[in-house]
């Protein structure tokens, strides 16, 4: 079945709009051709794509399906044009990548410097998005590679491991566990939290293990990166479970101390990924590799 990019954007534009006519408008189509390209394409479907109310058209569930392919459509088409336009600049290529709080902040930068200089010629693009966000993103071809915690939410991605990571407990020096060398999450309960926004993948978990043993999580000031996070905590407002990397770094800085998370969650990976495809675009291949570099195969025993 073939379809023309006219039609499909006409159907984008009727979705935005809730009608025919305005999207025949957007579209700079007569209401005629717009409704005769809306009717053949249902025909050829076999389903309608909207439903036709008083007040407007609402997208059924084929259209609604519909609607999200085209709009990953038009993602990839900007991506083509955007990489394309750039090979007249030199470039050699656009990565785009990905990547939750963590992430950035405990490990992926110095990879990025290595593949940069080793790359000169290709240009990257990062994005700080929570690990369900991550995955959403490389599986709707918005971005080629997406790193994140676990778990593994989308079918549609191949992950590989990526880096291994610990979560530490960050608490106001003069704090009562500030003593300790090592706590459970237990006791953290007793004290409000500061910790990232909603969506954030040591906020998540930390909800679900609050949840299991049935009591509440005092996440009471939520925040958008880790200085905030450690200002806050210096102040005495809270205390904070973030990657031990960026507590220990957050502690040269502020006063604040810095104590081992005794659970076994507080161990955890980052995981590289990309959409799942018989052949990967060179750029993402050659990034993939040098992240994740493939473990040669053993030679057979008594070769």
């Amino acid at each position: 079945m073939r379809f023309d990019l006219t039609t499909l954007n006409l159907v984008l534009a009727i979705a935005d709009t809730r009608s025919i006519t305005r999207g025949a408008e957007r579209e700079h189509l007569a209401l005629a051709a717009a409704s005769k390209r809306l009717s053949d394409l249902e025909a050829r479907f076999g389903v309608p794509l909207f439903e036709r109310r008083a007040r407007g058209v609402e997208p059924t569930e084929a259209g609604r399906a519909l609607v999200q392919h085209v709009r990953s459509l038009h993602a990839q088409l900007h991506a083509l044009e955007s990489e394309v336009a750039e090979f007249a600049r030199g470039v050699k290529g656009h990565l785009r990548i990905v990547a939750n709080a963590g992430a950035i902040s405990e490990c992926l930068p110095p990879d990025l410097a290595a593949f940069s200089q080793a790359h000169p010629q290709v240009r990257i693009s990062l994005e700080d998005q929570t690990s369900a966000e991550v995955q959403a993103a490389v599986a709707e071809g918005r971005a080629d590679v997406g790193i994140f915690v676990p778990p593994l939410l989308d079918n549609r991605l191949t992950a590989r491991t990526y880096r291994h990571g610990t979560l530490a407990v960050m608490v106001p020096a003069k704090h009562a566990l500030a003593r300790k060398r090592r706590v459970r999450f237990e006791a953290l309960l007793e004290h409000d939290i500061v910790g990232l926004h909603h969506g954030a993948a040591v906020h998540e978990l930390m909800r679900a293990e609050a949840e299991g043993s049935g009591r509440p999580l005092k996440a009471r000031l939520q925040v958008r990166g880790f200085d905030a996070i450690a200002q806050l905590v210096e102040a005495g407002l809270g205390v904070a479970v973030l990657p031990t990397a960026v507590a220990q770094r957050m502690a040269q800085l502020f006063n604040v101390q810095v104590l081992s998370l005794d659970e076994p969650w507080a161990q955890r990976d980052y995981l590289l990924a990309v959409r799942t495809q018989d052949v990967l675009p060179t750029v993402v291949q050659r990034f993939v590799d040098a992240l994740c570099p493939p473990v040669p195969e053993s030679p057979p025993a008594g070769g």
